[in-house]
């Protein structure tokens, strides 16, 4: 789970802590309900600006996943994203791994807990392999990029190397982490372990 280790800042109807990586943000947003339903912002940039983030998101995605699913570790590498990711159906545990060249944290990683219930979510600078796992029977993912996605311009990470060492949470209503029912895509099944990406 992320380790909230910063000082929180309110902006507007969001709060930002910054987690032990640094640039890695947990972002909690304020909801507006009555009988009729629900109201939220997910983001506006002057408060994200307010909590340390700024990035110009030029690409949104969205994708949608069974409960097993494992999406990642992903980044480009010529063309490195920034992201901010929220669940709107579902749960999933979120991952970043840093791969910033010279940085004090290379190769750590913070996981967190992002669902339609908690409303959360994960900003990830430029630099991160990201992926997740779906924790819910079915999960809706959508995500911010402050760069457009490039064909060709694809690396990955290993989900599972125990140099990383992700700590995976169990499936829903499940006592304990079941890997074999991780369900991955031929292009991830292939990644290669840390030790082979440069720093």
């Amino acid at each position: 789970m992320a380790e909230l280790t910063g000082r929180s800042v309110t902006s507007g109807n969001f709060t930002f802590t910054p987690t032990s990586i640094e640039g890695v943000v947990v972002v909690d947003v304020k909801a507006y309900g009555d009988r009729r339903g629900q109201f939220m912002e997910t983001y506006r940039r002057e408060d994200f600006l307010a909590g340390g983030i700024d990035a110009n998101f030029v690409q949104d995605n969205q994708s949608s996943s069974v409960q097993g699913v494992l999406r990642g570790l992903h980044f480009q590498i010529a063309h490195p994203q920034a992201k901010l990711v929220r669940v709107i159906r579902g749960a999933v545990f979120d991952v970043a791994v840093d791969l910033r060249a010279g940085s004090p944290t290379w190769g750590m990683w913070e996981g967190i807990t992002l669902s339609a219930e908690n409303r959360r979510q994960f900003f990830i600078p430029r630099g991160f392999a990201h992926g997740f796992l779906v924790l819910s029977d079915e999960a809706e993912f959508c995500y911010k990029c402050d760069d457009t996605y490039h064909p060709g311009d694809e690396g990955g990470v290993m989900w599972n190397d125990p140099e990383i060492g992700i700590v995976w949470p169990a499936f829903l209503g499940e006592k304990s982490f079941d890997p074999a029912r991780v369900i991955l895509s031929d292009k991830d099944m292939v990644h290669p372990p840390l030790s082979a990406i440069q720093r």
